[in-house]
This record gives C-alpha cells, structure tokens and sequence, in this order.
C-alpha cells in the first residue's frame, strides 16, 4: 500500500521593497521542494507560476500588484529575427556543455564579474562561495550548469563566458539564472545568445517551451523577455499568446525578488 498523498503546505514571505517597481512592496508565497515527489510537484507548480530556487518553489503574492507575469517561449513555433540570427553566428563558435550542478571557483569568479555590473547592490551581491554552492547544488530535480566557453586551444578548454543554471522538465527547459562576461572586451550579445540556444535545443529535444521567468509590466530590467516570440503570458483564464492579448485589448490601454536568506536557501531573482 502506498502512502498517501501529502498536499505541500505553503507560506508567505514578509512584505519588502520590490526590486523591479520603484516604490511597490513585493510579498512571495513558498512551498518545500522534498521527497521522492518533488519533481512532479515542482513541474505542476512551474505550470501555475511557480519558479524554483534551491529546494523552495515560490511566485509572487502582492496585495495591490500584478505586474509580474510568468512567461515561456514556445520553442518549436519560435521564429527568430535578423538580429538574433546575427547573434546566433557571433557566437556560434562558443563551446557549449551541460554540466551536473556542481559550482567551480570559475564559475564564481563569472558570477562576481556579472553582479558587478549589472546588479552592483542587489540581493545577490553580497553572495559568498557558500551561498553560489547552495544556488546551485541544491536541487531536488533534474538540474543543469549550461556552460558556454571560448573555442578549446591546445586541448585546454577556452574561457567561461557565460553559464546558465537551468532545470529539465518534462514540458520544456526552465532558466533559472544565467550570467555571462559583461567586461569592456566581452562579447555581445551574450545574454541574447544563451536564451537563443536554451530554445533551440528546446526544440530539437522535442520539448515545447523554455520557461523565462517572470516579465514585470514597467520594468525596463525584464523587456528583453518579450523578443522572443511566439511567447505565452500566464494569466487568470490559463496561458495565452502574448500577441493574442494584445489583439484582444481595446487600442487605448496598453499591453498590461531580493535575496531572502531562509534556512540557507535563497530566492533569487527571477
């Protein structure tokens, strides 16, 4: 006989200042990732909103804000443009591997560089070895370190430029976070490029979306997400085109998380 079901008890974070909305309060719902059904439970959360961070699965629970918006690309129907392509053809020379998730001093020291730039103060800035390990380490699901490096050189392997830490599901390929050189002599288009590849091979595995996290209406930090098209928002009637919704709305009205340390575990940026 087996054991019953055990539906997964959820909490709430306490309100804190929202890192995307200037002057908004965010508040998160969570629930433990644990057991011998925690990727099934992580799977259907992910398709209700849900991301996952370490073993905690959590979505946004404001009181008097919507804005963030999970989003996933519909991989096999994805149509690039012209300027994607040109990034696909910079790059296409990278190396590319996916890695069990275990954190190297290389992959650290990338990371370091990253927040530098793009998120000097935020709440991951302060990330020590320790808490990189835990980010990445700790997952009760089927996890990834995609590694993007320089072409091999005398059978040495070529510089880390970039690393994505990313979960397989049976739907599709979930990007948990990515960082990539940002220095004066990197590469551009980096960013672009990872996401690019995660749907590319998306499609070639037969797996219909990339999951991108939440897209925050207002937040110039997260407009990139909508130029990857086909790409589907998760609303109160269930997933819909993007492009839908807006053919949908009346002319006039437009197309309407800081580090918590829990436990060792931390809720990143989505």
């Amino acid at each position: 006989m087996s054991a019953p079901f055990r539906f997964p008890k959820f909490f709430v974070t306490n309100p804190s200042p929202c890192p995307y909305l200037p002057g908004k309060v965010e508040r998160k719902v969570f629930t433990e990732l644990s057991g011998r059904h925690a990727s099934e439970l992580n799977e259907a959360l992910g398709r209700i909103g849900f991301r996952r961070s370490q073993s905690v699965a959590y979505r946004p629970s404001c009181i008097d804000c919507a804005a963030c918006v999970s989003v996933r690309v519909l991989a096999a129907e994805f149509e690039s443009t012209a300027t994607q392509r040109k990034i696909l053809r910079r790059h296409a020379d990278l190396e590319v591997s996916a890695c069990k998730p275990w954190t190297s001093d290389e992959q650290y020291q990338l990371l370091r560089r990253y927040l530098a730039v793009r998120h000097p103060g935020g709440g991951m800035a302060e990330m020590d070895e320790s808490d990189f390990a835990d980010m990445v380490e700790q997952t009760p699901v089927r996890t990834y370190v995609i590694e993007y490096r320089e072409p091999t050189v005398s059978g040495r392997p070529g510089k880390l430029v970039g690393a994505c830490l990313s979960d397989q599901q049976g739907d599709g390929l979930s990007m948990i976070y990515s960082f990539f050189d940002v220095g004066p002599d990197a590469r551009k288009g980096l960013g672009t490029y990872i996401i690019l590849d995660h749907i590319i091979r998306a499609s070639r595995a037969g797996l219909p979306y990339v999951y991108l996290g939440y897209w925050v209406e207002g937040s110039s930090r997260m407009a990139y997400k909508t130029g990857f098209r086909p790409l589907e928002r998760l609303g109160r009637d269930g997933w819909r085109r993007m492009d839908e919704l807006q053919r949908d709305l009346p002319l006039e009205e437009p197309l309407a998380l800081p580090t918590r340390r829990d436990r060792k575990r931390l809720l990143i940026n989505a």
